[in-house]
């Protein structure tokens, strides 16, 4: 009996109008082919760039793909991870009759990427006579309204600090979500903080992550007596790399471990109570078009389409993920 092949890996994107940033993605992918040359591998984006995830989908079935595992390459679960793409996942099995998919998770505070983080804090700071102990670190993420989402920064920061001999670890966002950049600036001052490292909790280069740096320059101008400096992004680091296929393998055999005890879809979180059970919709990210600074006022699910959370279900399907 001859054994079936792997299913093939897919790559899902948010997007982003930053050319560079985009195009990043898509080297990232083509590396992941290079590597595992006995693994079809194919990405796309929920929005924004070109390719769209539908016709990663499309060029993998062109290939004779018939199962695949898809990886959301995001650091947090949020309105992207989980319904934008399971919802457009699921339309593609309409498209595709006779595929099947397995849904992975995101990147997360994984060990690995706080590794990277810290290399980026040592690289910023190379030059210097800091000790660690007159450090203070902003790690800015997307932001979300999701809740569960910008928690999830905070642990990352939290792991970040545990161990590592930092001054503190502070926490802020750069849409949609407070603190902004200039608030945890501002709350890293009030902490008695003489030396900071602002550190962009990003994959890859784009608007937000040069907003993150634009407003720390500005910050820093205005404070000529706080010393602060601009981290760089995680980049397409060979912990990347590795990460995604652990992803893609868990995806493979089942093993998710993903947690739920504080999804604004399945728990009635204090402010957030009308979320519950609502139906998912594919979203517009306001922040990421390059215009204007304020937080959105769209939110993250505003759109059209439908995908219901009302027993926490992903483009219809429970957290078994398998299709």
């Amino acid at each position: 009996m001859t054994t079936p092949p792997p299913p093939a890996l897919l790559i899902a994107g948010h997007g982003t109008r930053d050319d560079a940033g985009a195009e990043a993605f898509r080297d990232f992918v083509r590396e992941l082919g290079r590597r595992h040359p006995e693994l079809p591998v194919a990405g796309g984006f929920i929005e924004l760039s070109p390719p769209p995830l539908g016709e990663a989908v499309a060029e993998l079935v062109e290939r004779g793909v018939r199962r695949f595992a898809a990886v959301p390459l995001m650091l947090v679960s949020a309105g992207h991870a989980k319904g934008d793409i399971p919802a457009a996942l699921a339309r593609e099995k309409e498209r595709h009759p006779g595929i099947s998919y397995a849904y992975g998770r995101p990147l997360g505070p994984h060990p690995a990427l706080l590794r990277v983080l810290e290399r980026r804090l040592e690289e910023a700071l190379r030059g210097t006579d800091a000790e660690r102990s007159d450090v203070t670190v902003l790690l800015v993420g997307r932001g979300s309204t999701d809740p569960d989402a910008n928690a999830e920064v905070f642990k990352a920061a939290r792991l970040l600090w545990e161990g590592r001999g930092y001054a503190g670890v502070e926490t802020a966002f750069v849409s949609l979500a407070a603190p902004d950049v200039p608030s945890g600036l501002d709350r890293c001052a009030r902490l008695g903080a003489r030396r900071i490292v602002v550190l962009p909790y990003f994959l890859f280069t784009g608007i937000l992550p040069d907003r993150v740096r634009r407003q720390t320059g500005e910050w820093a101008a205005a404070h000529p007596e706080t010393e602060v400096r601009s981290a760089d992004v995680i980049g397409p680091e060979p912990e990347l790399l590795d990460l995604v296929m652990e992803r893609y393998a868990e995806a493979v055999k089942g093993d998710l471990r993903m947690n739920c005890d504080s999804c604004v879809y399945r728990v009635a979180l204090p402010g957030f109570e009308d979320k519950v059970g609502l139906p998912q919709q594919p979203h517009f990210h306001p922040d990421d078009d390059g215009h204007g600074d304020h937080h959105g006022e769209h939110g993250e699910h505003g759109g059209h389409g439908g995908h219901h959370h009302g027993h926490h279900q992903h483009g219809g399907h429970t957290h078994s993920h398998a299709h």
